[in-house]
């Protein structure tokens, strides 16, 4: 038996909040976590909402059923992953393809040099912007990693240098169920280790994206 690939058209799907045309300063591109779809995720960032940023929340391209068999297909709720241990390597490159892609939409109405670019990633959505930010073409004046850190398997001594180049925020709940205080030193040790410089904000509150993290994060940055 041969394992095999072939590269096929696919369609992403994606929301916004914000207008491109309304003197935007601010694009935000938000990577939802394991299990969630990105219409749903981008609720939370209707509290940044302000009229000068354009919000966009890419999902992920693999979707599957959150409830068992036992539940009616009609009421089995949905959620999205960015990859699996599976065929790891090639979804990796595809969703980095398709986060490329995105972006160069995106941007393609607003000139880069005129606006903010940050990227956001929670959860799971860490390793995936993480990667982003260190594979692809994009470019982000911000790299704000949400209740994660990043992924072990990203060989700093060859790529800390694209991490060099973004500023760095590490954003931390103070009841986050999921981030130890080993996490937090084992990730701040790496990052100094290949002098990565980045920024810790922490706030009142779990494993989650909520407006009023989100406003405590703006108000500490």
């Amino acid at each position: 038996m041969q394992e095999h690939h072939i590269t096929v058209p696919r369609t992403a799907r994606y929301y916004t909040l914000g207008d491109a045309y309304a003197g935007v300063r601010e694009v935000w591109f938000v990577c939802h976590g394991f299990s969630q779809l990105a219409g749903r995720f981008l609720r939370h960032f209707s509290a940044i909402d302000d009229g000068a940023r354009l919000i966009v929340a890419p999902e992920a391209l693999n979707r599957f059923y959150l409830d068992p068999p036992s539940v009616p297909t009609p009421d089995r709720r949905v959620g999205a992953t960015w990859m699996t241990r599976e065929d790891r390597v090639t979804e990796i490159s595809d969703y980095i393809s398709y986060l490329d892609t995105l972006y160069d939409y995106i941007l393609e109405e607003l000139p880069r040099d005129t606006v903010q670019v940050n990227t956001l990633g929670f959860s799971q959505g860490v390793a995936t912007v993480s990667r982003w930010a260190v594979f692809g073409r994009a470019r982000f004046d911000r790299l704000i990693l949400w209740a994660g850190g990043v992924p072990a398997d990203l060989d700093l001594r060859q790529h800390a240098d694209r991490l060099r180049e973004t500023r760095l925020l590490l954003v931390v709940g103070d009841q986050d169920e999921f981030i130890k205080p080993e996490h937090i030193e084992e990730q701040e040790k790496r990052l100094k280790d290949y002098d990565i410089p980045y920024e810790m904000v922490r706030f009142s509150g779990g494993h989650a994206v909520t407006a009023d993290g989100l406003k405590a994060f703006l108000g500490a940055v």
